[in-house]
């Protein structure tokens, strides 16, 4: 069994890349596309509905990026 506290790095999983979700086939999830059509409209690019939730965290950080949000 591991000595490491799981509590004490809260935001590890944050950081997995989206590839490697065992769920990230899965459609996105309400929040993300939620998210997902704010950001689109921001930066007046088509909200797309059918991604997966892998696709749609890829999505999100890039228009995050283009719309300046999130940083």
């Amino acid at each position: 069994m591991s000595d490491t506290n799981p509590k004490s790095e809260p935001f590890s999983n944050a950081e997995k890349n989206p590839d490697d979700w065992t769920t990230g086939d899965e459609p996105m999830t309400g929040a993300q596309a939620s998210y997902l059509k704010t950001l689109s409209e921001e930066a007046r690019e088509e909200f797309d509905d059918s991604l997966t939730k892998a696709d749609a965290s890829k999505k999100i950080d890039e228009l995050q990026a283009k719309t300046g949000r999130g940083q």
